[in-house]
């Protein structure tokens, strides 16, 4: 792992949504970066609210640390990103990996969205490469590019921890899913054997839990846990074994809740459409295409 000092974290859950947020930072008063925010949405009115992020302002200005990243893992389907409030609140610049390009050329065509809106990841303030390094105070995280669930997922390392995505879950619950426009059941295995790939006592930090069964929600396993427990990816699973199961099983699951708001803020980095001559935003429903 690339960092001079190994990271404090602080997890956020939002039961909404089943999302972790991480704040990782080296003590009060240090630089900070955020992965993976929330903003609250409601479906049935169309409203947006803050509780969530909120709560991880109110911890870093505890804390007196100053935001210098706030990362996205990938254009998420489930959730709505708080990035802009975070930014507005504390400043930061809103990074992502360089693919998300190629999201953004999808989506693009599935929403019929206009010329103003670029495909070049201009409304991020940096795309991250492969293997690229960022620092922040005395810490420093390297970017790991792991495509499959979408074509654009990126995974951070800091220190002995590495924040997954949604590239792998807890052991019990095991891989994302590959359905999604640009997504690949190969890639992912490959991608999820770079991870696999780091000492077993990595620590991965997820950015769902689905806990089955009566378990409590859990947002941190190790490389060893994955490879020897994970339900869909475990050492003794091959590659051809891995896309037949996510394959059949992909064809089974619904599109998440969210999937329509998330990724037309998402791929806008969090920003809303551009006000109509109203004054108000609005997002698009296509019929019948995902």
């Amino acid at each position: 792992m690339n960092s001079k000092v190994n990271p404090d974290i602080k997890a956020f859950f939002d039961s909404e949504t089943w999302t972790f947020t991480y704040v990782v930072y080296a003590g009060a008063g240090s630089a900070c970066v955020v992965i993976d925010s929330v903003l609250d949405y409601d479906p049935k009115s169309g409203r947006t609210t803050t509780k969530s992020a909120d709560k991880v302002i109110e911890f870093i200005s505890g804390q007196q640390l100053k935001l210098a990243w706030i990362l996205e893992t990938h254009a998420h389907a489930d959730h709505l990103t708080a990035a802009p409030y975070l930014q507005s609140s504390l400043g930061g610049k809103i990074v992502i990996g360089n693919h998300i390009t190629d999201v953004q050329n999808v989506f693009k065509g599935v929403f019929n969205l206009d010329a103003r809106f670029a495909i070049d990841g201009s409304q991020f303030d940096h795309l991250l490469e492969d293997g690229e390094e960022l620092t922040f105070g005395d810490l420093s995280l390297k970017a790991l590019y792991v495509p499959g669930h979408t074509p654009a997922c990126m995974a951070y390392a800091i220190g002995s921890a590495l924040f997954v995505g949604d590239t792998l879950f807890m052991p019990d619950v095991g891989t994302a899913r590959c359905d999604f426009p640009g997504g690949d059941a190969k890639t992912l295995y490959r991608s999820i054997q770079k991870i696999l790939a780091y000492p077993e006592e990595t620590r991965l930090y997820m950015c769902h839990d689905y806990p089955p069964n009566d378990r409590s929600v859990e947002h941190c396993t190790t490389v060893g846990d994955e490879r020897m427990a994970n339900i869909h990816v475990h050492q003794d699973i091959t590659e051809e074994q891995f896309v037949k199961m996510r394959t059949e099983r992909d064809a089974t699951l619904e599109m998440p809740n969210l999937i329509l708001p998330s990724i037309q803020v998402n791929i806008r980095a969090g920003h809303f459409p551009e006000p109509e001559e109203n004054g108000s935003s609005y997002l698009k429903i296509p019929l019948n295409v995902l």
